[in-house]
């Protein structure tokens, strides 16, 4: 049962299992007879409080927990999570317990998936040191009693952060290779494909630099026999004059027939694998059928800039769908992307941005981009393949 669900699932549930046992001990904890009218209204508004706290952090648990690695978390969230901590230790100061250490052992497990390693820390600490002025001045401990019981649940906690911070970087390690893995059945679809091309255009120039030669020179050589015989000898020499003519048509034709069968690039065979299974997006790749291109360089700018355009979707924008066209136009390539990311007013191009400008320029190509905050990432590349491409990389297809 549990293999179904993803690691973040898991502990999405796990937490939320947490909080509801929590619950169970706080509503017994409130049947308490009170003496006296004034005693009971004002344990009546502490309750509320703690039931409006403890309600608060399950909701912000839930919010935060709703896409676990899908992306870093935003602003918003980070706040959130300040606000859930601020409800766990509400809840131990309204309730009296040590109620809201175990809900803070819960917050412990999300701050590794929404701040960095050394914020997550100083925040972990800063949380569990808030707990000590409530066991010493709401509790009545002794400062030692209340140091050792928030040194304990703060142990704990630890635990807890450390578990979830090495999920997450198995989670990252994973989808990094995944990545790895779609950017291989890529590239080698690409070469499958540039080999088959190439394979056929060689054996086509073969067919025509070499047996077409040696035939023509043997007609040639039929044509001079046939006026230097005569009687039966010259209609044998003509007749065999006529076969390596009609051979010859026969080589031209196969030549021809190889060289139109090989079409080109397939570029919806080199582009797909990078669509498939990619974590936390789905994307619709739709691609003209038949599109095909003959220069290897152009498919392969096209793939890197289809790869960059995935990487940044689910890195940066924090997109769930990207929707990707492809299609030929007036003589040159078109690619349209576009996504349901964060967006952003000011656009400031990263070393990926930089490096599609720098590929589309080698080959003559444009990139236009439209973006705004809260209305996702478009983009729109063209390549020509009318102008030869110069190589983007040392070392790239040839």
């Amino acid at each position: 049962m549990f293999g179904r669900l993803s690691h973040t699932r898991l502990l999405r549930y796990a937490g939320l299992f947490t909080w509801a046992m929590v619950g169970v001990p706080l509503v017994y904890s409130q049947y308490v007879p009170a003496d006296g009218g004034e005693e009971l209204a004002s344990l009546g508004a502490r309750a509320v409080w703690l039931f409006a706290c403890y309600l608060g952090f399950g909701a912000c648990y839930w919010w935060l927990t709703r896409g676990l690695g899908h992306a870093a978390g935003n602003w918003l969230d980070r706040v959130l999570l300040l606000v859930l901590t601020v409800f766990a230790l509400a809840v131990s100061y309204f309730n009296g317990s040590g109620l809201g250490s175990i809900l803070l052992m819960v917050a412990a497990g999300v701050i590794p998936w929404l701040l960095p390693a050394g914020s997550g820390m100083v925040l972990l600490l800063m949380s569990q040191l808030a707990v000590l002025p409530i066991y010493y001045n709401v509790f009545r401990m002794p400062l030692f009693e209340a140091l050792m019981q928030s040194l304990l649940y703060a142990g704990f906690s630890m635990f807890i952060y450390v578990t979830s911070l090495v999920a997450r970087q198995q989670a990252q390690a994973r989808d990094e290779q995944r990545r790895l893995n779609a950017e291989l059945r890529a590239t080698r679809a690409l070469l499958a494909e540039s080999a088959r091309v190439n394979e056929r255009t060689r054996i086509s120039r073969e067919l025509h630099d070499l047996l077409g030669h040696h035939l023509t020179a043997l007609s040639l050589n039929l044509e001079v026999a046939s006026h230097m015989t005569q009687g039966r000898a010259q209609e044998h020499v003509r007749q065999a004059n006529t076969l390596a003519r009609l051979l010859l048509t026969d080589v031209r034709e196969a030549v021809s027939q190889l060289r139109d069968a090989s079409g080109g690039i397939d570029l919806a065979a080199a582009l797909r694998p990078l669509a498939d299974h990619v974590p936390s997006l789905d994307i619709a790749l739709e691609v003209e059928s038949p599109l095909a291109i003959d220069d290897p360089e152009r498919a392969h700018v096209m793939l890197r800039c289809t790869q960059e355009i995935i990487t940044n979707a689910v890195r940066h924008a924090g997109a769930r769908r990207l929707r990707i066209r492809v299609w030929r136009e007036s003589g040159g390539l078109v690619l349209e992307a576009e996504d349901d990311g964060q967006g952003a007013d000011g656009l400031v191009p990263g070393n990926g941005l930089r490096g599609m400008r720098e590929r589309l320029q080698q080959c003559g190509g444009t990139l236009d981009i439209q973006t705004r905050r809260g209305a996702g990432f478009r983009l729109r590349l063209s390549i020509p393949v009318s102008t030869p491409a110069m190589p983007a990389i040392e070392g790239a297809l040839p």
